[in-house]
């Protein structure tokens, strides 16, 4: 029973926000929870793009949400480390054995919970507390006070939870629970808060508050989209108008496959490496020729076309008496997930859970024994490194899986939009969080042939990519349904893949039911989604709060996953028509270029495909309950 949970609380710490807290706490109301426009309301009109109130704007506002999105990780972390630990005292107030041999309790509650850094058995006064890790025993010989504190509380009968405290620029947090069957015995652990920290680079990344980071295995070049026409990223906000190639590497698509001589010559000449061939379409890397005059000597050939290696990154009624909402007992749920509510999920349920659509998820791979994911993947591809699983090394494809398929009802961190869809893990980008468009696209392919019934791509760039389109065309021709996030430099250009016209173009929105400030818009945008602050799985079995498009669009994919369930007749266009047709208007009536056609909406898609509940649904509650409790649904 593996568990995720750090994070340290900034907020209160004055090296984080000292006087000015209360008043940046005011600015995050309203900047992150505007005033829901509602159905048909029109929003209020933009600052102009260019100007620099806008970039200044849009600047704090990412500030503002990757603060949020570490304050929202630091207490999903502290609330499951605060239950896990209660839940220890009880079992081994319980067993007799366990208490006689505390230091094997201990050992395995570290195995269980690779979050802690260390625990200690208090065993109350005149007993000998045990420890297990060397970081408690430093604590407790230095007389630590928050470890005092922590021990006094327990032996009071008392829980604890200390601030986040720093020890050699690692984060921790220390908490108390005392065993209720025992008085003055209890147990004290330490508990890492990297979640944090990790959030915040992910997320400092993600909303692209810093520049591209030359990272990884590709050398990258900035360009205007579509050309190679140098320019100079200094900030993340000119992430808007850049694009990204790896230097030395062309993609070509030939009439048809070349022959061995003909490669070889190109090897003798060029001095050229095939990186990657699928049918007649090829990546060719020089060691001593970059992108522009690859792509010029390629043109003689006559190909159906040659481009750069671009990259991709990561990017996050009626009067009807309805039946009481499903309100799932995951452990966060009620507290954190606001996005299922917003989009009328608890309702939805009531009309169909789905049924064993997979979903495809392009991303950064996901973690396999993350304990909220059991039984909810089907084996995937690694497209970075064949010879390993798909496992993730960043945690953004972990964190879009929870979004869409994380169990639900099983008293355990976070609830996913669907009940049995399952997700394919294909780990197209590396542990820099970026990819090429030719691993991306052969990620695509491969779920198309895999048995993927719906793909979802969190990523994008500024740039179209011939061969991604192509595997675009190649999966939608298969009836596979592809969703893609529109990106978050909250710009109007055009974001690829999700512009392209087989995709389903995702934005995000806030708690507010407004655009989600960091959202890009355009005419390109089918529909929008829950964006900011979403609560899902994390690797290393924990749970995090993560912001951006790339969390609408799994949003999107799961309720497609949905509608496929509920009629798996339905074309990619009659999917898409649902999803677009259902949806809450929000800004200006009708399409508009901010939402799209509105907000989805669970309840009202199901609906109009005529979907069923659960076939259990026919029964009285406490029948069903003791079908689902043995595993029949």
């Amino acid at each position: 029973m593996h568990r995720l949970r750090k994070e340290v609380r900034f907020v209160r710490n004055k090296t984080w926000i000292g006087t000015a807290g209360v008043v940046l706490a005011i600015a995050a109301g309203l900047l992150l929870f505007p005033r829901n426009h509602g159905p048909g309301r029109t929003a209020e009109p933009p600052v102009p793009q260019s100007s620099p109130l806008a970039a200044a704007r849009e600047s704090h506002y990412k500030e503002l949400t990757v603060r949020q999105d570490m304050e929202a990780t630091e207490r999903l972390g502290r609330m499951q480390s605060i239950r896990d630990a209660r839940q220890f005292a009880i079992r081994v107030s319980r067993s007799q054995t366990a208490s006689a041999k505390p230091d094997q309790a201990l050992l395995g509650y570290l195995r269980e919970h690779p979050e802690l850094a260390g625990a200690a058995w208090i065993a109350g006064p005149g007993g000998k507390d045990r420890t297990a890790g060397t970081a408690v025993s430093g604590m407790q010989s230095s007389g630590d006070a928050h470890w005092k504190s922590a021990r006094s509380a327990v032996l009071g009968g008392q829980s604890y939870s200390s601030p986040a405290f720093s020890v050699n620029g690692h984060a921790y947090f220390i908490i108390g629970e005392p065993s209720p069957a025992r008085k003055g015995q209890g147990v004290i652990a330490l508990v890492s808060a990297s979640a944090v920290q990790e959030v915040e680079r992910h997320q400092r990344r993600n909303l692209r508050l810093i520049p591209f980071p030359a990272e990884g295995r590709y050398r990258t070049e900035s360009v205007l989209p579509n050309t190679t026409k140098d320019i100079t990223v200094r900030k993340g906000e000119d992430n808007g108008n850049a694009s990204h190639y790896s230097v030395d590497e062309v993609v070509v698509k030939f009439r048809k496959p070349l022959q061995p001589k003909e490669l070889l010559r190109l090897r003798k000449d060029l001095d050229l490496t095939v990186v990657r061939q699928t049918r007649q379409t090829y990546v060719f890397r020089s060691r001593k020729h970059r992108a522009e005059p690859l792509m010029e000597y390629f043109k003689k050939f006559d190909p159906v076309y040659v481009e750069p290696h671009y990259l991709y990154l990561t990017n996050e009624l009626d009067g009807e008496t309805d039946p009481q909402p499903i309100v799932p007992n995951d452990t966060l749920y009620s507290r954190y997930q606001w996005n299922l509510p917003q989009i009328d999920t608890e309702q939805g349920w009531n009309v169909n859970r789905g049924s064993q659509v997979i979903v495809a998820v392009v991303d950064t791979g996901v973690q396999s024994d993350h304990p909220d994911l059991q039984g909810k993947l089907v084996p995937g591809v690694n497209i970075v490194d064949s010879s390993k699983p798909p496992e993730d090394d960043v945690g953004h494809g972990t964190h879009v899986a929870g979004i869409i398929a994380a169990q639900i009802n099983n008293h355990e961190g976070v609830a996913g939009l669907t009940w049995y869809t399952k997700i394919m893990p294909v780990k197209a980008l590396d542990s820099s969080g970026a990819g090429s468009t030719y691993s991306v696209a052969e990620g695509v392919i491969w779920a198309a042939d895999h048995g993927a019934n719906v793909i979802n791509m969190s990523l994008g760039n500024y740039a179209q990519a011939q061969f991604l389109h192509d595997a675009i065309r190649y999966a939608n021709n298969k009836g596979v349904l592809v969703v893609a996030a529109s990106g978050n430099d909250n710009t109007d250009r055009p974001g690829y893949p999700a512009a392209y016209p087989e995709v389903v173009a995702v934005s995000a929105t806030d708690p507010g039911g407004g655009k989600a400030e960091y959202s890009n818009f355009g005419d390109y945008i089918d529909v929008a989604a829950p964006g900011t602050s979403i609560a899902s799985t994390y690797p290393g079995s924990r749970y995090a709060s993560l912001s951006g498009t790339s969390m609408a669009s799994p949003h999107v994919a799961a309720l497609a996953s949905l509608i496929r369930g509920a009629n798996p007749q339905l074309s990619n266009a009659e999917v898409a028509n649902v999803l677009r047709s259902t949806a809450v208007d929000l800004g200006d009536k009708g399409k508009d270029k901010y939402y799209g056609y509105g907000q989805i909406d669970i309840r009202n898609a199901l609906r109009s495909v005529g979907g069923q509940a659960s076939s259990l649904q026919m029964y009285p509650d406490q029948v069903r309950r003791e079908l689902e409790s043995i595993g029949i649904r």
